[in-house]
């Protein structure tokens, strides 16, 4: 479960990324970028390495 959860984070930063990149960022992608960061926060708050 831990693992999905990184792979999550990491989509949704990527897709973040491109999205900024693209200068098509809506309201959309930075929602994503913070679902990510918290996904990332989460686990590091239960003790697990990246």
């Amino acid at each position: 479960m831990s693992n999905l959860l990184y792979t999550v984070a990491i989509v949704l930063v990527i897709l973040w990324a491109i999205g900024f990149f693209a200068y098509s960022a809506t309201g959309i992608i930075h929602i994503l970028l913070i679902i990510a960061a918290i996904a990332v926060i989460l686990r590091l708050i239960q003790g697990r390495k990246l």
